[in-house]
């Protein structure tokens, strides 16, 4: 995790975060995901994006939103998901 990203939407649930992926080998897995993809998704756009194609982009952020929304349930009903 690289908290020098202000960006982070799940910092302020950062304790939380850390006991699921302690409780739960698959949230680590997703979370773990979720903070590559955003990090390169944040990269992109970052930098000159001329030269990358926008379905590329639109993808990554397709995926990006798609992990944000499952570990959103984990976090709602992280009790229910602990396997």
């Amino acid at each position: 995790m690289n908290p020098s990203r202000p960006y982070r939407k799940f910092n302020p649930q950062k304790k939380k975060i850390e006991e699921l992926e302690q409780k739960s080998p698959r949230f680590k897995r997703i979370y773990s995901e979720y903070e590559s993809m955003s990090d390169e998704l944040w990269n992109l756009e970052n930098t000159d994006v001329s030269n990358i194609p926008d379905d590329f982009l639109e993808a990554i952020k397709l995926q990006t939103s798609y992990l944000e929304d499952e570990i959103d349930d984990w976090l709602l009903d992280e009790n229910n998901k602990i396997q």
